[in-house]
């Protein structure tokens, strides 16, 4: 089992995988890069060409101009994928549209509905009486009897009553967003609702733009977005109040009517049009976005659908920024519309994950209680501020690297949870990575609590790897708030070098959380009240500790430039970076830095800022040259391996070097570099090589000192120039003692089995390695040597 990185490597390798993983990176000099599907950085151009072409069409008085028949509800909708897309309430635009929005008095569903939502997104606090108004119109203006019961319409002067599916959906998703700010609506409202939408279903399980309608794409969707807000506002939960008592673990009534839309949608799904016709595209990747975050599902059927789906939105852009129109014969080309509906599938979908919730056997016991994580991440993005989604996860079909889009997996169970001996090793190589295992038991009194300590042993069998009880000076005791841990429940965790890894819950944190939001914690008494406060609490703290608070992730792709950093891109640059990997890669972390600092002082080479990169980052290939050192031993990922031999076979270098003369790290290494290129195998470089010459401008190494623990270190040479002679010194002599991948007659790979990278850094005398200069030579060497 790999040993385990420190704090540093893991949060900058978590913050490298997490925003990478459907990304490639740009070109560089040195390589091209052709596209594979869609990238980050594609669909944040997209999103940033769409929010300027709305801009562009809005009216100095803050308005759209509207629509016949929809008065006023152009402007809320173009406001809402405007904060959706990151323009914040300082925006001009967002600011003028806010303006206007405040003093216009809604006279129809999708007006009031839309405004609502703008309002709930923007700034809840200060609109809170606007945002009553706003749900008693709506629930005024439902129709309370009749066939239509529970359905919203269109009143227009000189029209008839126009009631279809899409407005009682807008109606609805208007309420719900009410009700997660503090408003709202009575009981029968969603009483009402719910039972049209059950009345209403199709025989296929889809539903239509209205009754008797053939099933559409974006219906179904809006269906399944709609029964699953009202139920969850009235249905028993799967954790009940009593009094003073909880009951957790409450029977699961299964919803057949939400399995035969599920099905439905995922035998018919598209993101190529709108199954069941051909308009309305741009509404129904809108109400599939509802459908993925409202379930917390990454697949619909076998379907990626955000991924799907924005490969497919950004294709359809316009060179100036808008969306064609999709909408029917009523509406014919209207870009602001589609426009503003494929902004909101794409910003929406791509919100930051929290946490993932891991599905294992026994069938359905991982989530005894469905309601906890959508309420637990609803007071963490109240508490930050910020936009943030979790969704669930199978283990089996999943890599380590979908497993890293997340900084948390959450375990939860009754009985013993069952992973195969593969989904153990990705839950270690998750870890090892930079991962955080969040454990929690529902429903005391049965096999989870000691199947999970059994497999946390298991996961981690290192002498100082013991699940044991927080100490009362943890962080994770004040991380958001500050809480007595002596009157607190058990919290267990499992230190990972010099992070806590692993946390374990025994006392159902989840059932707590299942009774949080949506107003209903008033409703219970005193005792109650206080340990649902503080499962939340411990939860945002736990959360708070995992991800540092850093879930808003920055494209590994571009480069990272200090306050003291400038880049000069008036220049030709050669790009280096760290390799981030588990074999601890933070061992040297000033070795890249030196590295480049030597090679603009003693070389005159123009170097770009330093980087760390994980080599399953398609931010790979914008480097040139890649050092990849470390002191313990490591396991590469499939995805990791692929990016080295990629990368080399583009014509990069790699010089890798033991810290301190790690064997764990070098036979490693060796192994994995075997895996990659098993026809060119790791050779010793012979002394009278080129790379040790001062061919390429650099030194001539024939005689280079080598240092044992203990050893003198050599006199340091200053005035040394490049093409000058090496200094002997204490310790062995000789040519470096290196080994090589060599391709084609290329050093692709150069590898010293002694120290290079803490030489770099400074004096090291007590490790086994090159001294110094020496160290710092080689280097420069193997630097000189990739660029020519």
């Amino acid at each position: 089992m790999p040993k385990l990185i420190s704090l540093r490597c893991h949060r900058a390798w978590l913050i490298a995988l997490l925003a990478c993983a459907a990304m490639i990176a740009s070109s560089s000099a040195a390589f091209s890069q052709q596209p594979s599907g869609v990238t980050a950085a594609q669909v944040n151009e997209s999103i940033a060409r769409g929010v300027r072409f709305l801009k562009s069409e809005q009216r100095d008085d803050g308005t759209w101009e509207e629509r016949p028949l929809y008065a006023g509800g152009l402007t809320p909708l173009a406001t809402l994928a405007l904060l959706q897309s990151g323009c914040d309430v300082t925006d001009e635009a967002v600011a003028k549209a806010l303006k206007h929005l405040r003093s216009f008095r809604p006279d129809a569903t999708y007006t009031a509905a839309l405004q609502t939502m703008v309002f709930c997104h923007a700034e809840p606090e200060r609109d809170l009486l606007l945002i009553q108004r706003n749900v008693r119109w709506l629930e005024e203006h439902q129709i309370r009897a009749g066939e239509n019961a529970g359905m919203w319409a269109i009143a227009a002067p000189g029209t008839p009553d126009h009631t279809d599916n899409s407005m009682t959906h807008m109606a609805m998703l208007a309420l719900y967003e009410a009700e997660r700010v503090g408003v709202m609506a009575e009981e029968e409202t969603w009483r009402l609702a719910l039972g049209y939408w059950r009345r209403s279903q199709n025989s296929d399980g889809s539903w239509g733009w209205g009754p008797g309608y053939p099933g559409t794409g974006s219906m179904t969707a809006a269906g399944i977005a709609s029964v699953l807000a009202a139920s969850q506002r009235l249905e028993p939960g799967d954790a009940r109040v009593a009094g003073d008592a909880i009951a957790c673990c409450q029977p699961q009534a299964p919803n057949k009517q939400l399995d035969a839309a599920n099905s439905w949608l995922a035998r018919n799904f598209s993101v190529n049009r709108n199954p069941g016709v051909d308009y309305w595209h741009s509404y129904y990747l809108f109400a599939l976005e509802r459908v993925g975050r409202i379930t917390a599902q990454r697949f619909i059927g076998d379907h990626d659908w955000y991924r799907e789906g924005a490969e497919t939105v950004v294709g359809l852009q316009l060179p100036n920024g808008a969306w064609p129109s999709d909408l029917d014969e009523e509406h014919l080309n209207d870009k602001r519309v589609s426009t503003s509906f494929y902004l909101l599938f794409l910003a929406k979908g791509r919100r930051p994950l929290l946490l993932a919730h891991v599905k294992h056997d026994p069938l359905g016991d991982w989530h005894r209680h469905r309601g906890a994580l959508h309420n637990l991440v609803a007071s963490v993005e109240h508490a930050w501020q910020l936009p943030l989604a979790h969704q669930v996860v199978d283990l089996d079909p999943a890599t380590v690297e979908d497993l890293l889009q997340t900084p948390v997996l959450y375990i939860s169970g009754h009985d013993a949870p069952r992973f195969t001996a593969d989904e153990k090793r990705k839950l270690r190589m998750y870890v090892d990575r930079g991962g955080f295992l969040f454990f929690d038991q529902s429903c005391q009194g049965g096999e989870f609590d000691a199947a999970a300590r059994q497999l946390i042993a298991e996961l981690f069998p290192e002498p100082d790897a013991k699940l044991a009880p927080l100490p009362p000076s943890h962080p994770i005791w004040r991380m958001e708030q500050a809480i007595d841990p002596a009157a607190a429940s058990v919290v267990l965790g499992v230190e990972v070098s010099c992070r806590t890894a692993v946390v374990y819950t025994p006392g159902d944190f989840a059932c707590r959380w299942e009774l949080m939001g949506r107003g209903r914690e008033y409703t219970y008494a005193p005792e109650v009240r206080s340990r649902i406060q503080q499962a939340e609490t411990l939860g945002l703290n736990i959360l708070a500790y995992a991800t540092n608070r850093e879930v808003v992730f920055k494209d590994p792709a571009l480069p990272t430039v200090g306050n003291d950093d400038v880049v000069d891109h008036s220049r030709g640059q050669i790009r280096i970076a760290n390799i981030l990997h588990p074999g601890g890669c933070e061992g040297a972390p000033g070795a890249l830095r030196s590295l480049l600092q030597l090679a603009d002082r003693e070389l005159n080479v123009t170097m770009a800022v330093p980087q760390e990169v994980s080599l399953a980052s398609p931010a790979l290939f914008s480097n040139n040259f890649l050092m990849f050192h470390g002191r313990s031993s490591f396991e590469l990922t499939p995805a990791e391996r692929a990016g080295l031999k990629e990368f080399v076979s583009r014509g990069g270098t790699i010089l890798a070097d033991a810290i301190c003369a790690n064997r764990e790290f070098a036979e490693s290494l060796r192994r994995e570099l075997g895996i990659i290129f098993p026809e060119t195998p790791l050779a010793p470089i012979p002394a009278d090589d080129r790379l040790f010459t001062p061919e390429f401008g650099g030194y001539d190494l024939s005689r280079v000192s080598r240092r044992r623990p203990g050893a003198t270190e050599p006199r340091a040479v200053t005035n040394d120039r490049p093409g000058g002679p090496a200094r002997a010194g204490g310790g062995t002599t000789g040519a470096p003692q290196l080994e090589a991948i060599t391709i084609d007659g290329r050093h692709a790979v150069i590898f010293s089995p002694y120290d290079l990278s803490c030489s770099l850094e400074g004096p090291a005398p007590q490790c086994e390695g090159y001294s110094r200069q020496d160290a710092a030579r080689i280097s420069l060497n193997a630097l000189l040597y990739a660029i020519h």
